[in-house]
């Protein structure tokens, strides 16, 4: 199983929802597949079947999430299936689905069942063909570089279907992002547009980020000490309290009297560990939310990886080095500069910026999972010989981590 998360945006680049996109198996595995991929999932829609596993709140926190679904999987009992609040759920339709009556007639029992309905991969040329489909959908999503004439397809809509909800997909930059903003039009954003790296420039660091960076670099350090961290950490409210949280769960029965005494009681690998967490976190704060959240899933997938790729004594790098992949855009900066700033074992940042070593192998997989290119995730199972129901459990055990850490 693969299955991964894509953020969609509003136009303040707060996140409004996510596409669930999965694939039950490694195609490279079983080339038949290849041509008759639309039959993946037939009778049990995969999105459903995660939903179903590890709960919707660890998914999306309450935002409507995106199921795809097929020109088979349309007519699954998806009413049974699903078991959350319907208007919780969007239908992700695609061009499999014509637009002949015993699809429209199964788009309008879903419909009738509370669904929201959305609709992808169609083209201009498409989209007369479709009007009796379009008439009933919620969201329509719009390759933004496939259409040509994207302006254009925003005024026929607003024309024909004023009530259908327009999505900018595939976004490529902020310069694009931007435009469209500015054009109105569309409600929704997807695409990498956010979380692309600058290539040049020398953006000055804040000195609130300052601070954060000093404290990264103590406890990077081999054999840190405790109380110079904890000295760093009392400079700054939100890392105090968020200490004093992590604390208390461990220690119900003790009585915290300091900062000092609070690093003590995690010790030096917890504390380690905690500290890169929240201050990513914080330095996160100027940025799009899901900025924050990519870097601590991937941190957690990267770390829960290490057996599969047969580097159970790296976990620890492993998780810097998935939460750090994203300080160039936390600081805005190429990362060979940002990484001046930060200190880093040479393994980790020869991972970072050359692309070297087994970190870096791991943290190649990792982004070509989480962006759903499963052709390039599944080569590189086949080359290490790696199940992918490993990595599944890997990936779903990061968005549970993820959601219990922030679930107070």
């Amino acid at each position: 199983m693969f299955a991964t998360l894509i953020p969609l945006f509003d136009e303040t680049l707060a996140v409004s929802g996510y596409s669930l996109f999965s694939q039950k198996k490694n195609n490279l595995l079983t080339p038949s597949l290849l041509g008759t991929g639309e039959n993946d999932g037939a009778g049990v829609v995969a999105g459903f079947e995660i939903i179903n596993t590890i709960g919707a709140d660890a998914i999306s926190r309450g935002k409507i999430i995106f199921v795809p679904l097929n020109n088979m999987s349309v007519f699954s009992d998806i009413e049974e299936q699903c078991k959350i609040p319907h208007k919780s759920v969007a239908l992700l339709l695609d061009n499999s689905v014509k637009p002949e009556m015993m699809f429209i007639n199964r788009i309008k029992e879903l419909k009738a069942s509370g669904f929201t309905l959305a609709i992808r991969k169609l083209n201009i040329p498409d989209f007369e063909p479709y009007r009796e489909v379009l008439s009933l959908i919620d969201y329509i999503i719009l390759d933004y570089k496939k259409i040509a004439n994207i302006d254009a397809a925003k005024m026929y809509f607003g024309r024909i279907y004023p009530n259908i909800r327009l999505v900018a997909g595939n976004l490529d930059s902020m310069d694009a992002f931007e435009d469209l903003v500015d054009g109105g039009g569309y409600t929704l954003f997807e695409g990498d547009f956010y979380r692309l790296p600058i290539t040049k420039g020398d953006t000055e660091v804040s000195p609130l980020k300052a601070n954060y960076i000093e404290l990264l670099n103590v406890v990077n350090k081999p054999d840190f000490e405790l109380t110079k961290a904890a000295d760093v950490i009392g400079r700054d409210t939100a890392l105090v309290i968020d200490l004093l949280k992590m604390v208390n769960k461990i220690a119900i029965n003790s009585e915290i009297t300091s900062i000092r005494h609070a690093a003590a009681m995690l010790g030096q690998r917890e504390l380690k560990k905690w500290i890169n967490t929240a201050v990513a976190n914080q330095l996160c704060t100027d940025r799009p939310n899901e900025i924050t959240r990519l870097s601590l899933i991937r941190a957690k997938f990267c770390e829960n990886l290490a057996g599969a790729f047969s580097c159970k004594d790296k976990d620890n790098e492993l998780f810097l080095t998935g939460l750090f992949s994203v300080i160039d855009l936390i600081l805005n900066q190429p990362m060979e500069e940002a990484l001046k700033l930060v200190y880093l074992p040479k393994e980790i940042s020869d991972a970072l910026t050359l692309n070297e070593g087994q970190l870096a192998k791991v943290l190649d997989f990792a982004k070509a999972y989480e962006q759903a290119n499963w052709t390039e995730a599944s080569r590189i199972l086949v080359i290490e010989g790696i199940d992918s129901n490993d990595t599944y459990k890997a990936y779903v055990d990061a968005l549970d981590w993820y959601a219990k850490m922030f679930s107070k």
